[in-house]
């Protein structure tokens, strides 16, 4: 005798909903028919920034001899990484289908806080950068309880901040103010890089990571009953990363100084941003807060019939893209050395397009961090590409607003491609 259950579309699995999974397990021809049938289908994820991102690095490179230099990849690495940041911040609160207009000036007010507590007033740097994490944690907080328990779209209430915090940040930096970052630690983020071993060092711990998260999903699908994918795929994963990053690795050890003095090595932020990309990962992947996300964000009604708490999952997501924002902000000033009020103002839209050109659904329930970091690196190749070209400020504008508008549009036809209706 068989019993059926009926499950709700976007609730959680009890079972296994929290297994990694491409939905067509089988032999690597099968993946591989499965992979296209979801693009044909509409579900594209990121190719279209990959293939974007090749196209534009084939095509700088032919138009500049200095785009694919040791030295420019190290600063197209450094300039994308606020961008970076904001991007995988902002997708918290995509995947809900909502937005936060304020990320850029939260992050803004925060550094406002912290230098000026730690110029100003003399408080030891660290416990200044913790009030200034607050400060994210408590500007996420009230955003997610007018959002969640209030019910006010998270358009008003974040262009209500964003409009706000320009002026707090005025009123704490002061019109005109300019304050210098006086932390070696936090400079080298943006400014230091690892020894030539290190980016070796940090090649192996990404393998090893990688191998060790690939094969307990492994044993945890076995252990549930649940079909795994062919193990070849797994060595052809850490073989691609092997390949790519050891290319990567070696190109960054180079010198890239003069020859009195040797700049070589990896960014020290590359890290940095790969640690925080793989929380945020393995938080939207492999927990159960991940898992409502996306639930909440492709349904939200029938995540809360599943018995999902949606306030809380949305007021949490608020609160983790404000304290990311805040990370995002760090590395721009650690990058400039210098806070002004002017800091976050501009960033935001740049966020939310790095989001967007990476694949992640303006609607709601698809896209992942990675995604964004895809994005934002296209948006920072075009930005890196043009300048070395010397075009006017005006054309980067105009290529960077078109690739967003071709993005959405991609987004809104590929959904319509997968079922979903017409906003």
């Amino acid at each position: 005798m068989t019993s059926s259950v009926t499950r709700t579309e976007a609730g959680p699995d009890p079972m296994a909903g929290d297994m990694i999974g491409s939905g067509v397990e089988g032999g690597v021809g099968d993946q591989v028919r499965g992979w296209w049938q979801r693009v044909r289908g509409g579900d594209m994820g990121a190719l279209p920034a990959i293939g974007g991102l090749v196209v534009l690095t084939v095509l700088f490179a032919i138009l500049s001899p200095y785009f694919l230099t040791e030295r420019n990849f190290a600063n197209l690495l450094n300039q994308a990484a606020p961008l970076v940041m904001l991007g995988m911040a902002l997708v918290f609160v995509l995947l809900l289908g909502e937005i936060d207009l304020s990320a850029g000036v939260t992050g803004g007010v925060a550094m406002a806080v912290f230098v000026v507590l730690a110029v100003t007033f003399h408080v030891p740097w660290p416990l200044a950068l913790l009030v200034g994490f607050g400060v994210g944690f408590a500007t996420g907080a009230l955003i997610g309880f007018f959002v969640a328990r209030v019910g006010i779209p998270s358009f008003v209430v974040t262009l209500g901040l964003f409009l706000g915090y320009q002026g707090l940040a005025l009123l704490i930096i002061g019109d005109g103010g300019l304050y210098r970052v006086q932390v070696p630690e936090l400079v080298a983020l943006q400014n230091g890089n690892l020894p030539v071993w290190g980016g070796w060092v940090m090649l192996a711990v990404i393998l090893a990571v990688s191998a060790a998260t690939s094969f307990w999903d492994r044993v945890r699908r076995t252990q549930a009953g649940v079909a795994n994918r062919p193990i070849s795929l797994v060595w052809i994963k850490l073989g691609v990363i092997a390949v790519i990053g050891g290319a990567f690795v070696y190109m960054l050890n180079q010198n890239r100084g003069g020859a009195l003095h040797a700049v070589e090595g990896v960014p020290m932020i590359v890290p940095v941003v790969l640690v925080i990309l793989w929380i945020g990962t393995f938080v939207l992947d492999r927990t159960k807060f991940g898992r409502y996300i996306y639930a909440t964000g492709g349904n939200a009604e029938a995540a809360r019939r599943s018995g999902v708490k949606v306030r809380w999952v949305k007021w949490w997501a608020f609160v983790i893209c404000s304290v990311l924002a805040v990370v995002s902000a760090l590395f721009s000033v650690a990058r400039v050395g210098t806070v002004d009020a002017t800091v976050g103002r501009d960033i935001v839209l740049s966020g939310v397009a790095a989001a967007v050109v990476g694949g992640v659904s303006l609607f709601g329930g698809r896209g992942r961090l990675m995604h964004a970091a895809i994005g934002a690196l296209v948006i920072a190749v075009i930005t890196n590409g043009l300048g070395l070209l010397n075009l006017p400020a005006g054309i980067n504008l105009l290529v960077t607003g078109g690739v967003l508008i071709l993005a959405a549009t991609v987004d809104a036809l590929s959904r319509l491609r997968s079922g979903g209706g017409r906003m």
